[in-house]
């Protein structure tokens, strides 16, 4: 599946989850705001759905609007190698970023 054939709930719930890997060391750096940039070019955004971006990138997504689990089996390859793109995409992968990356692996069954 094209990345940018996903539904506009299926780009936000990859953005909310993409912002919140960048979050996961709790700090947001250029290199990793950049990558989500080419994200958003590359999924061809309307304007409501950048500014929830930019708003993520702002404030972490709540953790209670990212649920693994609601994922559709046919996306879950794609958030995965979306996710780790921005998780290194400084260059340094923080502890935390690990973790949360292996967590993110063992609940997307399928993938």
């Amino acid at each position: 599946m094209s990345i940018r054939a996903l539904a506009s709930e299926e780009r936000l719930r990859l953005l909310r989850f993409v912002c919140s890997f960048a979050w996961a060391d709790l700090e947001v750096t250029e290199p990793e705001r950049a990558a989500v940039g080419r994200l958003l070019a590359r999924l061809g955004l309307q304007e409501q759905e950048a500014r929830h971006v930019q708003e993520w990138l702002r404030v972490p997504p709540l953790p209670e609007e990212l649920d693994p689990t609601d994922v559709p089996v046919e996306h879950r390859s794609l958030f995965l190698d979306e996710v780790r793109r921005v998780a290194v995409a400084d260059g340094h992968l923080a502890e935390e970023e690990r973790e949360s990356l292996l967590l993110f692996e063992r609940l997307l069954p399928g993938h």
